[in-house]
């Protein structure tokens, strides 16, 4: 849903340290999505808890302590995915995304809560949080559809949504544990999907979720039955609601309206792709409705190139794919793109420094 204490003003500057995330000149980062930063907050806190040197994870994300430490600064979408999958293998903590949200004190997200909790119905939860949640994270935009099924699906905006694993599972988790708690009913969605890859035995999820769950499914959409749409939130105070979506709607228009870059479209093309070795500049762009130089401009605006996007999102995709043991070293090779296992094997050591056999031997499973 959302992500700590909503701050209604202009966003505080980035740290010029952040412009090493994914090679993005700092002159664009004015032009990416931002959040509040507390779920990368919360990981760094359990993080230094458990002694995990941090110093190291800040830089290769693009994050530093003094924006960390300040609760008022706005973060960087992708700086903050980079840090919670960083966080994440330091931790070995394959649902970490999950556990932040199973201890966050729902409360704390302050003005998004109270309106959630004020309102008249589990429809209108779901409405209010669709409507509000980019409020404090503009690098993501929930979408509710009502109908025979009520829907949410959300939206990564500035990055592909298979690289945006563990805080879409934040996400999710925290807005099913509101509409438990403001209902009071331990409700079960009837469908789960989530667009990156979770092996068959994460029981975690499937517990809490419930057993309806499909990964790699290419959408990360939470479903209900029809008739949760017309369940009674027992804190209901229609009064107090009608001052707080006004209050919402004022903080909804200090923030950009959210808005994807062409990187993350091009991301998502690529994607489905590269199995077929189709995943070329001019193929992109035709899939985009662009001329290929028209493409290659507007990459241009925001700092990168096609190769560069290509060559990052396979390394990103290579590393998580790594952490799946069901899949072989060939598989994964034919996932990206390469016809050769070789030819994988040498571009992702020229890249990180070791083979693809290296990196999963130093790396725990995913669940």
């Amino acid at each position: 849903m959302c992500q700590g204490v909503v701050h209604t003003g202009q966003s505080s500057p980035l740290a010029s340290s952040a412009s090493n995330v994914h090679d993005i000149d700092s002159r664009h980062l004015g032009t990416l999505p931002t959040a509040t930063g507390e779920i990368a907050r919360r990981a760094y806190a359990r993080a230094r808890q458990a002694k995990v040197e941090l110093g190291p994870l800040l830089q290769q994300s693009g994050l530093t302590r003094q924006l960390i430490e300040d609760s008022d600064a706005r973060i960087n979408v992708r700086a903050q995915i980079k840090f919670l999958d960083l966080v994440a293998n330091a931790l070995r903590d394959n649902c970490l995304g999950f556990h932040l949200a199973e201890s966050a004190e729902l409360r704390e997200l302050g003005l998004l809560y109270y309106v959630a909790a004020s309102s008249e119905t589990l429809g209108d939860v779901l409405q209010r949080a669709a409507r509000y949640s980019s409020i404090a994270n503009e690098g993501l935009s929930l979408k509710y559809r009502a109908g025979p099924d009520n829907t949410i699906e959300f939206r990564s905006i500035g990055v592909a949504p298979h690289l945006n694993r563990h805080q879409i599972e934040f996400f999710m988790t925290v807005l099913l544990r509101i509409c438990r708690k403001l209902t009071r009913v331990r409700l079960v969605p009837s469908r789960l999907q989530l667009a990156h890859r979770r092996c068959e035995d994460c029981s975690e999820l499937s517990t809490y979720f419930g057993k309806s769950m499909d990964s790699a499914a290419g959408v990360d959409e939470l479903t209900f039955v029809a008739k949760t749409k017309d369940v009674a939130v027992v804190s209901a105070d229609p009064y107090l609601n009608k001052l707080l979506v006004a209050n919402c709607e004022e903080a909804l228009s200090r923030r950009p309206a959210a808005r994807d870059s062409l990187r993350s479209a091009v991301e998502n093309a690529i994607v489905p792709l590269l199995p077929h070795g189709k995943a070329r500049a001019s193929e992109i762009a035709k899939r985009l409705g662009l001329s290929q130089r028209t493409c290659a401009r507007r990459l241009s605006s925001e700092g990168t190139t096609f190769s560069e996007v290509l060559d990052t999102l396979r390394g990103d995709l290579a590393r998580r794919y790594l952490a799946h043991r069901e899949l072989s070293i060939s598989r994964i090779a034919w996932l990206l793109g390469y016809e050769e296992v070789s030819a994988f094997t040498r571009a992702f050591k020229r890249r990180t420094g070791k083979t693809p056999r290296e990196t999963r031997q130093t790396r725990a499973p995913t669940g």
